[in-house]
């Protein structure tokens, strides 16, 4: 099961980056009067109850950028709106109701997901009284908070963690794997998908997909059973003309969200191209497992040997490094079978758990080996490691401070857990967390218990 996501959102400067900092106990975020300071989301991840979610800053909605970028901002709003499972509405009871927050709430309106309305600024209880004007919004649990003040925080917590979903709710069983089928034009998805259908041992069905704008294909192959979702093939931003390619690039990104494992065609007969690493990209931003498929295999084998397309790719994608690469045909069907066995495999990764014990042993292990850096003339430490999800396998390492531990130094613990964990080719998501007196307390007790 992932991590739940919590996505504040709102109109520009109702203090959601505050909100942020505040709720993470660090400044994360910038803080500033100007409005669409934050474009980019931001995440953090929060403990709280022994329930984890990841919080997700996002900009403003309704604002004009300044550098042109209005578009970027709200297709980042739109994905943590589209992956949250609780969302924080924001609102400023020292303005009141703005035009903006009206449309903020209509774009809500759809959203089935609860909505809590933090209503931010209630420095002072007489304040209370304005607050309770947003009833009128019609959106979301009231919850009164000021983060210039510290009031509310613990109610807006507590409101969170009620509406988190349970923690065995979105374990799938094994049988309904889903494979998004993604890549540009022409290189051989829906023929790939055609051949599933058409397989000996198959059974097959189209069903309406969770949106109205996609098909997905059920099949079944020696009892096992999977779903397929073929996506219309991207060209270059600056080729997206019409509404309908805009629309199937943004169904594209939404199909890598719903993925368990995501199959990225290659052209054996092409270079990879922009849209290549714009695909990629969402694969990144979403922790989904991949395997990069050279397709039509058959008219380039014999010329250049796999290893020699094996570097190219690599090189291509070097933040990927860990993902396998297949060559198949998918018009013959030639290497499918071997394909769905690794995507099979890579499920199960994403899906495995470590135990607490293991997991530290490990850590240990990578630290003797290689030890970090020092920073301002100490040798970090990391006390310990938990494994607080899976779907991505999410690690919370806790220590001196996460800030001591350069880029360079996360990528060798996330080489060294896949090397040592069974991880080995699916994303992982690393957490470093400070340490404070009370989790230095609880530490103390579970030592004691044992």
């Amino acid at each position: 099961m992932p991590v739940p996501q919590v996505a504040i959102v709102g109109r520009p400067n109702v203090g959601k980056s505050s909100l942020f900092n505040w709720l993470a106990r660090r400044r994360l975020a910038i803080v500033d009067d100007f409005e669409g300071v934050t474009r980019d989301r931001m995440t953090t991840l929060i403990e709280t109850d022994d329930r984890y979610f990841e919080l997700v800053d996002t900009g403003g909605m309704g604002v004009e950028d300044a550098d042109d970028l209005t578009a970027d901002v709200k297709r980042q709003i739109e994905l943590a709106i589209a992956s949250a499972d609780v969302i924080v509405l924001v609102v400023d009871v020292q303005t009141g109701i703005m035009p903006l927050d009206t449309e903020v709430v209509e774009r809500l309106r759809g959203v089935e997901r609860p909505v809590i309305l933090v209503a931010n600024k209630t420095d002072q209880d007489h304040q209370e009284i304005h607050a309770e004007e947003f009833r009128t919004l019609g959106r979301g649990m009231l919850i009164p908070v000021s983060t210039m003040q510290n009031r509310g925080r613990d109610d807006l917590l507590e409101a969170i963690v009620d509406r988190l979903p349970p923690e065995d709710e979105t374990i799938r069983p094994e049988s309904s794997m889903k494979l998004t089928i993604v890549g540009r034009r022409n290189v051989g998805k829906s023929t790939f998908v055609n051949t599933l259908a058409e397989s000996d041992r198959m059974i097959v069905s189209e069903v309406a997909g969770t949106t109205r704008d996609s098909v997905d294909v059920n099949f079944e192959i020696d009892g096992q059973t999977f779903t397929a979702i073929d996506t219309p093939g991207l060209r270059k931003r600056k080729s997206v003309r019409t509404d309908l390619e805009w629309y199937s690039s943004h169904r594209a990104a939404r199909s890598v969200r719903r993925a368990d494992v995501v199959l990225m065609f290659f052209d054996a007969t092409e270079k990879t191209s922009k849209v290549d690493k714009q695909l990629v990209g969402y694969v990144i931003e979403h922790h989904k497992p991949v395997i990069f498929v050279v397709n039509k295999w058959d008219l380039y084998a014999g010329q250049v040997p796999t290893e020699k397309w094996v570097r190219y790719l690599r090189h291509q994608f070097t933040t990927l490094s860990y993902a396998p690469i297949a060559f198949i045909t998918g018009q013959s069907g030639k290497n499918v079978k071997t394909l769905l066995n690794h995507a099979t495999m890579l499920h199960k990764q994403a899906q495995s758990r470590v135990t607490t014990g293991e997991l530290n042993r490990v850590v240990r292990a990578a630290m003797d080996v290689h030890p970090p850096a020092l920073y301002q003339n100490r040798r970090p430490k990391i006390f310990y490691a938990t494994q607080v999800s899976t779907e991505p396998p999410t690690i919370v390492l806790m220590c001196t401070d996460p800030n001591a531990f350069t880029h360079d130094y996360q990528r060798y613990l996330l080489g060294w857990f896949r090397d040592h964990l069974p991880f080995g080719e699916v994303p992982i998501k690393l957490y470093f967390q400070k340490r404070t007196r009370a989790e230095e307390t609880k530490q103390e007790g579970r030592s004691k218990s044992r």
